[in-house]
């Protein structure tokens, strides 16, 4: 048989390596930042300074932070962090495992060098894009999707690039059948693919901005982009970087795959079942509730595939577990893998009702989402550096000690961090849900609660302290790696030419031995079985138009309101406040305002995002129209601790000091009309501008008639200079929040 030579392409995986390196560090610090704003949120004004010197009661300014625009606030702090570690430093060490295994699995060179470096470059940049627009407020609000359309065109675009260069790669592979490890890279793609294409299915603006408004409302963008949510977990987070697990683990260990048979299960079965269980973010919401009780039901089966993967994992360790106590890469990928197998069956608990019920909300859930990220992400992506780095540069690591105390620092992060998160979301959902014997809640006033877990903010900043010193810790040892070996940009390599690949199953051969060696029908085979869930749960959603019954009294918002609304979005409020009212005593009880009700589908079927929230910082905000004067949202938006001693929300004065711009205000009332049919009217349309400018006098006049100290402020200023301010628009917004039904009347319409 014929030996053909040819040569592996390492300079795209050390590109891919750099940016994972480079980019977790970034990420790392965003989220050190935010967990650090949330017990001191001066954070912003410590590095940027005030000048109190025009303050003129509460109508003057603090120039330091209004130079930021807010491009400093937590809730962008946050997007970029989120954003960065999913996309930035998971995403490229998922590059680095795929472009560096395919080849050696395929034994073959990438199909183009050119489509790897245009992948690598359209990535990069698309993070840098995002980087300076979530820094700017341009957001869509929706989580792990905050991109807005021009640079959710630049992923699929990447993307697209990746799928081509991996199969075609495949196409000319010198081996016959398919390893495990690619089994999972098609399903991720194909997965990955369809979940970004139809969550972020989006009406620009105009396509000279940036703006744009998603192409479902309500009820129906909250399953979407809760399908989308869960299985950016299972497909981003999960499926590829169990490719590198089948790889890389089996590598360092010299071991095989403990059991072949389990992978197959494993990998059919979780691909199946994950894609069904995104529902269960959304227990006891406007969502329908057999939508829900499916969510909750796969849930609870995606533990078997889970445990079944993390088993495989672990028993191939079996006869080198003596190696653990020596190789710090094996000590990483332990730990990777055992962080894997408790958020895994941590998740399904979490869908169950009973639990939901407590956690959903909490904090509880935020230390659930990093026992994976900074676990089974962060430990699998370290392991996964440290084996290629002594690779690639031809010589061994630079200092095992560092590394092993890298393990041990990042070891003691995840605890720190995760502990004190469950204590914190079990105290959390404790102390909402308990009343008194006379019926009232024991801790009425929400920063009763914020105040009880401002320990545990802190124990979790100093568990980011100790995993971020562990990460610079193996900066410096790669660093020193590099420069003491030799880097080897093209491999040589040789195998024997592969005859044609039949594509009948051969006599005696197993169906799945078949399948691995048609890789065209294994990916049909994958999109049909991602895509079963898929159906059942988004198509009767988005097309029975019972599943969400409109309500007569719950009208469209005004021009302000919606400037208002774009405003919270751009802020990023949507990430300490929820929008849902559950249907639980104590909810209703503390956040019904003047209204006796907990959320109802049909609230939400103008809101384009819906804006549900995962997170409760602060307060629940669907029934915030009323219950405070327009006078209190202004002095708290200037100055939170002004009129709530404790908390934790940082200040917004750039709302107060920057006018509102109207210029595509008309635009978009036009866009909702002939887009998405909000019944809006010509005369509407046509007086949007008088129609804010009424609002917004009414608004002003009442804080002037609320607040004295506002109205001696505001004397000595042009008038009619407060109804320009953004914090105008935005007040408007919160005050209609949730008043649209009345506790006594609900009446529903036809559902037309």
């Amino acid at each position: 048989m014929e030996t053909q030579k040819f040569s592996y392409d390492n300079s795209i995986v050390r590109a891919f390596l750099y940016a994972t390196v480079g980019f977790g560090i970034i990420g790392f610090l965003f989220g050190l930042t935010a967990a650090l704003m949330l017990f001191y949120p001066e954070l912003p004004e410590f590095f940027f300074g005030t000048d109190d010197t025009t303050i003129n009661s509460m109508g003057g300014s603090i120039q330091g932070l209004i130079n930021t625009h807010g491009a400093f606030g937590f809730g962008r702090i946050r997007m970029l962090h989120t954003s960065t570690v999913i996309f930035a430093f998971v995403m490229n060490i998922v590059y680095v495992g795929v472009y560096y295994s395919l080849q050696r699995l395929l034994k073959t060179r990438m199909y183009s060098d050119t489509l790897s470096w245009i992948h690598f470059w359209t990535w990069q940049i698309m993070i840098l894009v995002t980087y300076v627009t979530f820094f700017m407020g341009i957001n869509t609000s929706k989580e792990y999707a905050e991109h807005e359309w021009p640079i959710d065109i630049l992923i699929t675009f990447s993307w697209v690039i990746f799928g081509a260069n991996m199969f075609l790669t495949i196409a000319k592979r010198r081996v016959r059948h398919l390893y495990v490890a690619i089994w999972f890279y098609i399903g991720t793609w194909i997965a990955v693919a369809m979940l970004h294409i139809f969550n972020n299915l989006e009406v620009p603006l105009s396509f000279t901005g940036w703006k744009s408004y998603s192409a479902y409302a309500g009820v129906k963008d909250a399953i979407v982009q809760w399908w989308y949510g869960h299985n950016a977990v299972a497909f981003v987070l999960t499926t590829p970087v169990l490719g590198l697990m089948y790889y890389f683990l089996p590598k360092a260990a010299d071991r095989p795959v403990f059991s072949y048979k389990l992978s197959i299960i494993h990998f059919w079965s979780l691909i199946f079942v994950y894609i069904w269980a995104g529902p269960h973010h959304l227990q006891y919401t406007a969502l329908p509730a057999w939508a829900q009780a499916v969510g909750t039901g796969f849930s609870i089966m995606l533990i078997a595939p889970s445990w079944g993967g993390m088993l495989n994992g672990l028993l191939t360790l079996r006869g080198a577990w003596d190696k653990v106590r020596e190789n710090p890469i094996l000590k990483f990928f332990v730990v990777a893998v055992t962080c894997y197998g408790m958020a895994t069956f941590e998740g399904p608990l979490l869908a169950t009702k009973n639990i939901n019920k407590i956690g959903h909300f909490t904090d509880w859930v935020i230390g659930h989402v990093h026992l994976g990220a900074l676990g089974w992400n962060g430990f699998m992506a370290f392991g996964v550096i440290y084996y290629l780095i002594p690779i690639l540069w031809r010589t061994k690591l630079y200092s095992t000690k560092l590394a092993n105390w890298h393990f041990w620092l990042g070891t003691l992060g995840i605890i720190f961090y995760a502990v004190p998160m469950y204590i914190s979301g079990f105290t959390q959902g404790l102390m909402w849900k308990q009343f008194n014997p006379d019926g009232t809640l024991v801790w009425k006033n929400w920063l009763d609660t914020v105040t009880a877990i401002i320990p545990y903010f802190k124990m979790r900043f100093v568990g980011g302290l100790f995993y971020l010193s562990g990460a610079l810790l193996m900066v410096v040892n790669l660093i020193a790696t590099v420069r003491k070996g030799s880097f080897q940009k093209d491999v040589p390599a040789e195998a024997p030419a592969l005859a044609h690949i039949g594509k009948n199953r051969k006599e005696g051969e197993g169906t799945h031995l078949w399948l691995e060696r048609t890789p065209v029908l294994l990916g049909i085979l994958s999109l049909l079985t991602i895509s079963i869930g898929s159906m059942v749960e988004i198509i009767p959603t988005l097309s029975l138009k019972k599943s969400v019954p409109t309500i007569s009294a719950v009208k469209p918002y005004s021009p302000l309101e919606l400037e208002g609304r774009d405003i919270y979005i751009r802020e990023g409020c949507n990430a300490c406040h929820s929008q849902m009212v559950r249907p639980f005593r104590d909810e209703i009880t503390r956040f019904n305002g003047k209204n006796g009700q907990y959320s109802k589908a049909g609230e939400f079927i103008y809101d384009r995002p819906f804006l549900w929230g995962s997170k409760r910082t602060g307060p629940d905000l669907h029934r915030e129209g009323g219950k405070n004067p327009s006078a209190w949202h202004y002095k708290h938006m200037y100055n939170p601790r002004s009129t709530s001693a404790g908390s934790i929300m940082p200040r917004y004065p750039w709302l107060i000091a920057t006018n509102l711009d109207r210029s595509k205000m008309v635009d978009k009332i036009k866009l909702m009309k002939s887009a998405f049919d909000v019944p809006y009217t010509k005369a509407g349309i046509d007086s949007a501008n008088s129609w804010a400018d009424n609002q917004a006098k009414k608004i002003v006049k009442e804080i002037m008639s609320e607040a004295p100290d506002l109205k001696e402020a505001y004397a000595k200023r042009p008038k009619g200079e407060l109804e320009k301010k953004e914090i105008v628009a935005l007040i408007s917004y919160l005050q209609r929040l949730g008043t649209d039904i009345k506790t006594t009347e609900i009446k529903t319409a036809s559902n037309n």
